[in-house]
C-alpha cells in the first residue's frame, strides 16, 4: 500500500467519524489518539475530527482543538504521554463539533478556553449546513470560551511565543490560525485540508476568497523548514500548501467562468469545472459537487453580508 493510500484511509476512518451521522460512544472506543513529535515541546495529535497542536512545558500544556467530547479522556492520556502538567490552556481554531466537543469537559478541569469571538457567538446558537444537511445545537454555557479576541492575541507560554490571529470569512467567520515563529511550526485550523477537498462553511460566513487570502497569508510565514499542521489531512511544508492554494484559486476560478456563462448550479456542477482534482480529493469526504457549491455559493453572496465581525488578517 502506498503512502498516499495510507493517508487516504487515515482521513476516510476520521472523517467517517466526524460526521453527524456516526457519533455512538462505540466508534469512540475505536479511536486512538497518536502524537507526533514536531520538536521544540511542540506536537501534533490526530484522533477522530480535527488536527489538534500541542505545545508543552513549565507553564502547563497548552492545546490546540480537542475534537469530540468522548474522546476527551483518550486526549487526556495523550498529553500526560508527554507532559506532568495540566492543561491550563484550550484554544479553538473554529466553531465545528469535531474541534470543540471537549470544552466542556476541559473546563470543568480547570482550562481557559479561547477562541476568536465569532466562535463563542456561534457555540451559543444552533448552527445549521445546508450543504451537509445538518444542524449543530447550541452549547452548554460551560463549553464556552471564556476568552476572546478580535484581530490577534499573542501567549507567553513554555518559552514559546503564539501569536494567534484572526482568518476573516475563510472556512468560517471565526477561523483563527497559531504561528509559533520560534518553533516554525503553524496550526491553520481548517482553513487548510490537505489530500481531501476543503468544507468552506458559507452558512457561517466562510468563503472561497477568504480561504485563498488566508492561505496566501500562511504562506507568508513559512519558509522550506516550516511544519504546517492542517485542520484535516497529513504534516504539510511550503510546497505543498503552496499546491493547496494553486487548486482553490484555479478552481475559483473554473466555478467562476461557468457562473459568467449564466448557468445556475446544477448547470455549473455538470461542467465539472473542479474534475482535475476529483480523483485525488473528492474520495474522501465531499464530494465534487459538494466542493463546487461551496465555492458557488460564496460567489453568488460575494457582494452580501456575511453576517458576522471582520478583521483583516496582519
Amino acid at each position: 500500500m502506498t503512502r498516499r493510500s495510507i493517508l487516504l484511509l487515515t482521513c476516510l476512518a476520521a472523517l467517517a467519524l466526524s460526521s453527524p451521522q456516526v457519533q455512538a460512544q462505540g466508534d469512540f472506543d475505536k479511536v486512538e489518539i497518536k502524537t507526533t513529535d514536531l520538536g521544540h515541546g511542540l506536537y501534533m495529535l490526530t484522533g477522530a475530527g480535527g488536527n489538534m497542536g500541542l505545545c508543552v512545558g513549565s507553564d502547563g500544556a497548552f492545546l490546540i482543538d480537542d475534537q469530540y467530547a468522548p474522546l476527551t479522556e483518550k486526549i487526556i492520556a495523550a498529553v500526560a504521554t508527554v507532559s506532568d502538567e495540566p492543561v491550563g490552556f484550550v484554544f479553538n481554531t473554529h466553531y465545528h463539533g469535531d474541534h470543540t466537543g471537549g470544552n466542556e469537559s476541559l473546563g470543568q478541569m480547570g482550562s481557559h478556553l479561547v477562541s476568536h469571538t465569532n466562535v463563542r457567538r456561534r457555540l451559543s446558537v444552533d448552527q445549521t449546513s445546508a450543504l451537509l444537511g445538518s444542524t449543530a445545537e447550541a452549547v452548554a454555557p460551560g463549553a464556552l470560551p471564556n476568552i476572546t479576541f478580535t484581530d490577534s492575541l499573542t501567549f507567553h507560554h513554555n518559552g514559546q511565543q503564539i501569536v494567534a490571529f484572526h482568518v476573516p470569512h475563510a472556512h468560517t467567520d471565526g477561523d483563527g490560525v497559531l504561528h509559533f515563529p520560534q518553533a516554525n511550526v503553524i496550526h491553520a485550523g481548517d482553513v487548510v485540508f490537505f489530500s481531501l477537498y476543503p468544507y468552506i462553511d458559507t452558512a457561517a460566513g466562510g468563503s472561497v476568497d477568504g480561504m485563498i487570502a488566508g492561505v496566501e497569508h500562511i504562506i507568508t510565514l513559512c519558509d522550506a523548514e516550516t511544519q504546517v499542521i492542517p485542520g484535516h489531512g497529513p504534516l504539510v511544508n511550503k510546497e505543498q500548501l503552496t499546491e493547496y492554494l494553486v487548486m482553490l484559486t484555479r478552481a475559483r476560478a473554473n466555478v467562476a467562468a461557468e457562473m459568467a456563462k449564466g448557468g445556475d448550479l446544477a448547470a455549473v456542477q455538470a461542467a465539472k469545472p473542479c474534475a482535475k482534482w476529483d480523483e485525488s480529493l473528492g474520495q474522501a469526504w465531499l464530494t465534487s459537487d459538494q466542493f463546487v457549491q461551496s465555492i458557488f455559493d460564496s460567489l453568488t453572496n460575494l457582494h452580501g453580508s456575511h453576517g458576522g465581525h471582520s478583521e483583516h488578517p496582519h
